[in-house]
């Protein structure tokens, strides 16, 4: 009994250390993030090391990657820098992305454009249309946010994340 126990126990920390990974590796935006490495450098994939942001080594996936983990830290000029390196910068990803940092920084109608650009190239991409909709929130657009959480819905349903983050920013912002 004692040694199925043991085994099961393993089996099941095996099992979840394996659903931390594949988190990780599929670039979950809950997921711990990637190393934070000093303003100039990037964390590279393939190295699993931080390494100077103008090595041509790094690749533009990684680049994107790494300047969203800026962003989210609040580093939104130094995800900008980042993002202004890549080698395709027009891909729906880099796009949102450099909306959501241009939108922390306060130029949300310039955010819009790029979330417009990667909407354009990607229609389906979920987190692009929740932060559009929580631009258009900020500008007081909730019929245009409503629009976006619509479409989330059709995307990913109502109870994925961005669906569920859209609809609390147009909640709070009905509240005030």
């Amino acid at each position: 009994m004692n040694t199925r126990l043991t085994v099961f126990t393993v089996q099941l920390l095996l099992a979840f250390a394996l659903s931390a990974t594949l988190a990780l590796a599929n670039g979950d935006d809950d997921a711990p993030a990637r190393p934070n490495c000093p303003k100039g450098q990037v964390f590279d994939s393939r190295s699993q090391k931080c390494v100077r942001q103008t090595s041509g080594e790094v690749s533009d996936a990684d680049r994107t990657d790494y300047a969203y983990r800026l962003a989210k830290d609040g580093r939104y000029e130094e995800a900008l820098a980042l993002l202004d390196t890549l080698k395709e910068p027009d891909t729906a990803k880099a796009l949102n992305y450099r909306g959501y940092a241009t939108r922390k920084l306060g130029r949300t109608d310039e955010g819009i454009g790029y979330y417009l650009q990667s909407v354009k190239l990607d229609p389906q991409y979920a987190q692009v249309r929740e932060y559009l909709g929580e631009a258009y929130v900020i500008k007081g657009r909730l019929d245009l946010a409503q629009e976006q959480l619509q479409q989330i819905k059709s995307i990913c349903g109502s109870t994925c994340e961005e669906y569920q983050d859209l609809a609390e920013a147009i909640n709070d912002s009905s509240k005030t």
